[in-house]
């Protein structure tokens, strides 16, 4: 069963076994606003995780997103992915 922690008003780490479904719907969240304000840092980072977990609509949406970053966000982005993914 996957474990959840609410870190920084963000949806947190699921564990090392949330399916890419899971987090394709975290990216969804986040990018639409459906809990807040929407945080494309946040959506790109859970459509990162992912799209590395074989989810191909997350990597189209994440490509989509990142088109409207700034390069700041994007590396804060793949940072906090990199971060998530060692973490779990």
């Amino acid at each position: 069963m996957a474990r959840l922690e609410i870190e920084n008003a963000d949806f947190a780490g699921l564990g090392a076994n949330a399916n890419a479904d899971i987090l394709f719907e975290m990216g969804l969240a986040c990018a639409t606003g459906r809990d807040g304000a929407t945080d494309l840092v946040a959506a790109h980072k859970w459509f990162n995780i992912a799209a590395i977990k074989g989810s191909a609509r997350a990597g189209a949406l994440r490509a989509e997103i990142a088109e409207t970053m700034s390069k700041a966000e994007l590396a804060r982005a793949l940072r906090d992915a990199r971060e998530w993914m060692t973490r779990h």
